[in-house]
């Protein structure tokens, strides 16, 4: 008699590599291998639906059927590793970017990184954003060793081509709009974060879009801010905090605790 493991894995490629050698020898006798196609095929709907859900946007620049069957074969190749559905799709992005018959929309897979984004803006926890106060009592020799830790919603993105234009002209359905936007306009930093009026997808110049990403990586705010830049370091940071784009902070060790 199989084992749980020997079935779990024999279903396993029968779901997603359409082998299903193994686990019709386990089949009861009076049972069919061809119902296992009403479980392939469940499993693909429901899949390829999550990544329409997530990915709407990218669906609409390629159509239907073009994001159906990349879905299908994107579904064969990185199978889901979590029972959260909401967290399928991360590698859709890179996997839109190396997909030959994408090609010819140069710009899709930059698209797909602004979608996950904010699909990952919109399912973050809710936390309590950072009480300044708290950052007040922290001595003077201290401060430099602050390092800030980013509010979880919180996504940064630079990229090749002007995402968060064709992403709004799609949504809004403006036709003209998509047409007038101008590919070759450089790259592009864009700030993702859910606010009380929902996910929002700001245009960033380079300078603070590289501070508050500094920011966000774990940087203690002394080395994040550039002595040779006439960039506000100050208010950005003030802004940054008062709008609650942090949820905590913790002191980096110091010297004298790294040679203890």
């Amino acid at each position: 008699m199989p084992t749980l493991l020997e079935i779990q894995r024999a279903m396993r490629r029968s779901l997603v590599q359409g082998d299903s050698t193994a686990v019709s020898a386990m089949l009861a006798a009076q049972i069919s291998p061809d119902r296992l196609d009403i479980y392939r095929n469940t499993f693909l709907l429901t899949l390829t639906r999550a990544l329409r859900l997530c990915f709407p946007v990218v669906q609409k620049l390629v159509g239907e059927e073009f994001f159906e069957g990349a879905a299908q074969i994107f579904v064969a190749e990185h199978p889901p590793r979590s029972a959260w559905l909401d967290q399928y799709g991360s590698a859709f992005p890179d996997f839109l970017h190396a997909f030959s018959p994408a090609e010819s929309v140069p710009y899709l897979s930059d698209v797909a990184r602004l979608e996950w984004a904010v699909s990952g803006a919109l399912h973050a926890p809710d936390t309590e954003p950072l009480d300044i106060n708290r950052l007040a009592s922290i001595s003077s020799e201290d401060q430099r060793r602050i390092r800030l830790i980013a509010e979880p919603s919180i996504n940064l993105l630079y990229l090749a081509y002007p995402a968060d234009a064709i992403w709004r002209a799609v949504l809004a359905g403006d036709d003209a709009e998509l047409a007038a936007i101008d590919l070759a306009c450089g790259h592009v930093h864009l700030l993702i974060e859910r606010r009380a009026t929902g996910v929002e997808v700001e245009h960033l110049q380079a300078e603070p879009w590289q501070f508050l990403a500094r920011l966000c990586a774990g940087e203690p705010i002394a080395a994040a801010i550039d002595p040779n830049s006439d960039f506000g370091f100050a208010s950005a940071l003030a802004e940054h905090l008062s709008l609650g784009r942090f949820a905590s902070f913790e002191l980096i060790p110091s010297q004298a605790e790294d040679q203890g």
